[in-house]
């Protein structure tokens, strides 16, 4: 059968691919046991997975009553296919395990396993074991803008062991380029709409179609592959409340692999060095805008945030069943609604869970007080979003973000007096901005004692389904897209890809824990 179709040299897809039928055995290959971190069986995950709150489904009644009691999806892998990252915040994939989460909640799903294999931690050989022993009805792959290199030797992997599976691919890519992942054949793409909700529908949807000739039905922020047309998705994709959200299991995150890629801090990945992080996603959706941000896009203006008893009842679980140092609050303006952080700096303080943890924010969001308070509830590092100083790139960013010498001052003051360290985001090559611009931002904040971590300006907007992955996989935030090379782009690859010196030394107040 027809199943997938693959790039050519060029990186276009091209050709199609048979699927062969293979015989499945042991579903888990010998270095990919249950207890293994890479991949864990729903039956070793249960004791740690809550819902957030209270039992939200997202499946319609119609789509409910196609789980009628008989085991409808017998295996699922949710995976983060094989790559080289160009960047690294393990925030991002927070995703792979609330998707996966998510999934055994649903009846008669029987066994879901989530693999983490793009962290520089899994080999082709491991890929292949899990995919021919594994006898999955369903693989869901995440995408992202950084991950689209491994993605069509994955789908080959899975067309030639695995060749009965449905794929089906959800991400931060195909939420702002569906059209272009058509070309690979899959059986399905999310395209909008919070990703559990997608392929959800999609499981739901297999149910409702027993027969493998019969059309599928069209489902809500979901495109169905039928034979070589596709059925659109029946509306914009839906979305799931805080307490639906099901947090990440930190029994199968491969913890050991995010701690080397954080090891490094010249990359200026977002981790701190040397101490174990715990990534707490407390926030989808943000007001603010920005043109160069998919979050809009993919999860709205409105923001839905987790409730203070969930976030430190989770934070709580977490660091009781493993040696985390310090948390990472994942959300796209933290300090957005203020209420909230106060209350969760009250009980941060009070106990019984005390961490250093570190967020990210705007400057327009932060005042000398609400920083003073996050500093004594064990706040070590904010982020903002500076962007740039230089006045003439003002005018493409929203007026949250039209930073100023005097503002970003009094933020550095601020936060050395609450003994916190301030990290700036720095965009390189953002339209009018100049080279001397974007130094003296760099320098300035450098000298109020800032961590500066830069990247490049992508207009993520300008893909098109018409591109090939070579294409595509220049919109990772490390190129400079639409520019012939020359000296002025010579000197902008200086700040992203130049000799680091200045190096984070906030992990020495962390305390550290046996492991």
């Amino acid at each position: 059968m027809a199943r997938v179709r693959l790039p050519t040299a060029a990186g276009r897809p091209g050709a199609r691919m048979s699927r062969s039928t293979v015989q499945h055995v042991s579903p888990f290959p010998v270095d990919l046991t249950p207890q293994h971190p890479l991949c864990m069986h729903v039956a070793h995950t249960e004791d740690f997975n809550q819902t957030c709150g209270s039992n939200q489904s997202i499946l319609s009644s119609r789509s409910r009553a196609t789980f009628s009691g008989r085991k409808i999806v017998t295996g699922v892998l949710v995976i983060w296919p094989p790559h080289v990252p160009s960047y690294f915040n393990a925030g991002h994939r927070s995703p792979l395990y609330m998707v996966a989460g998510y999934l055994r909640r649903l009846p008669d799903v029987a066994r879901v396993d989530v693999c983490e294999a793009g962290a520089l931690n899994m080999n082709w050989k491991a890929v292949g074991d899990l995919l021919y022993q594994g006898s999955y009805d369903v693989i869901v792959m995440m995408n992202d803008f950084d991950a689209i290199d491994g993605f069509a030797r994955f789908i080959e992997y899975a067309a030639t062991l695995s060749s009965n599976s449905k794929l089906i691919t959800f991400g931060r890519l195909s939420s702002v380029n569906p059209g272009f992942f058509r070309w690979y054949g899959l059986d399905a793409v999310v395209e909008s709409g919070d990703y559990e909700c997608g392929v959800a529908h999609f499981l739901a949807g297999l149910a409702a179609r027993p027969a493998a000739r019969q059309p599928p039905v069209a489902l809500p922020g979901v495109a169905v592959r039928y034979g070589d047309t596709w059925r659109e998705p029946s509306g914009p994709g839906e979305v799931l409340e805080p307490g639906a959200w099901v947090l990440p299991n930190v029994r199968e995150i491969p913890y050991e692999a995010y701690d080397q890629l954080y090891a490094r801090d010249d990359h200026k990945f977002c981790g701190i060095p040397f101490r174990r992080e715990l990534v707490v996603p407390v926030a989808r959706g943000c007001p603010i805008g920005c043109e160069f941000c998919e979050v809009p896009e993919i999860f709205g203006l409105r923001e839905r945030r987790l409730s203070v008893d969930a976030t430190v009842e989770y934070i709580g679980r977490a660091f009781a069943a493993g040696p985390f140092e310090y948390v990472a609050f994942y959300a796209p303006t933290f300090t957005l609604d203020r209420r909230w952080v106060r209350d969760l700096c009250d009980r941060l303080r009070t106990g019984p869970v005390f961490a250093c943890w570190k967020c990210a924010t705007t400057v327009h969001h932060l005042d000398e007080d609400l920083v003073r308070v996050m500093g004594e509830a064990g706040c070590v590092r904010i982020s903002v979003g500076l962007e740039t100083l230089d006045e003439k790139g003002h005018d493409g960013l929203p007026r949250a973000k039209r930073i100023h010498e005097d503002r970003f001052r009094q933020l550095a003051a601020w936060c050395d007096a609450a003994s916190i360290e301030l990290n700036a985001f720095v965009i390189i090559g953002l339209p009018g901005t100049t080279i001397a611009g974007t130094t003296r931002t760099v320098e300035f904040a450098r000298s109020l004692g800032a961590r500066v971590r830069p990247t490049m300006y992508t207009p993520i907007h300008n893909m098109t389904a018409s591109m090939t992955a070579a294409q595509i996989a220049h919109f990772n935030r490390q190129f400079l897209i639409g520019h012939e090379h020359s000296e002025t782009t010579n000197a902008l690859y200086g700040f992203l890809f130049g000799r680091e010196d200045r190096l984070t030394t906030v992990y020495e107040g962390i305390p550290q824990r046996t492991r």
